[in-house]
């Protein structure tokens, strides 16, 4: 089964799967010693202006307001490069034209998103536009699409006709399209910590929509503790607490956009040979990685995967950890999670 996501649905903070607990901070630091004054009460800012979904940043130090300004505009300057529906955007071009002269940053994430539409064989795929584009999640009266329609879009979703020459990126099929919806909110997220470290920033949390990155420690020492949410329960009713140093943390689960027609719920998840939502007996994925791009496009390739050859690409991978919730609501947790991210399961 081959699944990646759709991301047009605007995520609500009251049901993003993944909860920031005040709770502590991460037990290491970043960079050296800060310029700017370290205050318990953060600096907060939040947004759902861009990526089509809720954005907060804290920074827990008395910073200057431009700091809190360029995270911002790096999120609006990524947002009009690499969405797929506004117009002039380099992806809306290259779907449209079929070849594109793009930017450093914008290579470097279509060659991670070919990285995972690889290692997927793919099950994560960049060229999904043809099917995510037929999909409403945020349609007052939600309808699936035309089956016809989908069935001939599915034809065309193949990374293969992706095809990157210098800063020349074409798609052999004039039918294709790239969606980066499943992978980019990670990346501007790195791209946003990258910023803040560069500025002298050591304690902050960025929250791009449930992708949620630390950087850093709480000024007191406490662990910054994220709170990983019961599929389709109550936002306080947590399976478990991670605790991670400096890590990234982003889930994918079939409870965050979806819709139901004729008692049946249909998720963002799709499978890319049928063009239908992924059901495969899996609800959630987590996944603790460095870097939020991986988080990012892991969380959806191992959901695609289902769980033993999830589980098995996890467990291949250095410094990358994962948590499963099965049908059962079941947790299977990958080697070293437990340790590493210090896991307090809720009972």
């Amino acid at each position: 089964m081959k699944c990646l996501k759709n991301t047009r649905a605007l995520a609500a903070v009251m049901a993003l799967w993944m909860i920031l607990s005040v709770l502590g901070g991460c037990s290491g630091t970043v960079g050296s010693k800060s310029k700017w004054e370290a205050t318990m009460t953060p600096v907060s800012r939040y947004s759902f202006d861009y990526l089509d979904t809720f954005i907060e940043i804290k920074i827990y130090a008395k910073v200057e307001t431009r700091i809190m300004d360029e995270c911002f505009a790096i999120i609006e300057r990524y947002d009009n490069l690499l969405s797929r529906t506004k117009k002039g955007t380099a992806i809306y071009q290259l779907n449209e034209t079929g070849s594109v002269e793009m930017e450093e940053d914008v290579l470097e994430l279509l060659q991670k998103g070919l990285h995972y539409s690889k290692l997927s064989g793919g099950a994560f795929d960049i060229t999904s536009e043809p099917i995510t584009s037929l999909w409403d999640f945020k349609a007052e009266v939600p309808a699936l699409p035309d089956a016809d329609a989908l069935a001939e879009a599915v034809k065309h979703v193949n990374y293969e006709s992706l095809v990157i020459e210098g800063n020349k990126v074409s798609l052999t099929d004039p039918a294709s399209g790239v969606d980066l919806g499943a992978i980019a909110k990670g990346y501007i997220a790195d791209k946003v910590k990258e910023y803040l470290v560069s500025e002298g920033v050591e304690s902050a949390i960025i929250n791009l929509g449930g992708n949620v990155l630390c950087v850093g420690t709480k000024p007191d020492g406490n662990t910054f503790n994220v709170g990983i949410q019961y599929p389709f329960q109550a936002r306080t009713d947590l399976i478990a607490i991670v605790k991670i140093d400096d890590f990234s943390v982003v889930t994918s689960g079939i409870d965050q956009r979806n819709f139901t027609v004729d008692d049946t719920l249909y998720h963002h998840i799709l499978d890319t040979e049928t063009g239908y939502p992924c059901d495969n007996g899996l609800l959630a994925v987590t996944i603790l990685s460095p870097e939020s791009v991986d988080g990012d496009g892991l969380s959806t390739t191992c959901f695609a995967l289902g769980l033993d050859e999830a589980m098995k690409l996890i467990d291949s991978l250095e410094d990358v950890y994962a948590v499963f919730v099965d049908e059962n609501y079941e947790l299977h947790f990958s080697e070293g999670f437990e340790e590493y991210a210090q896991v307090q399961v809720q009972k």
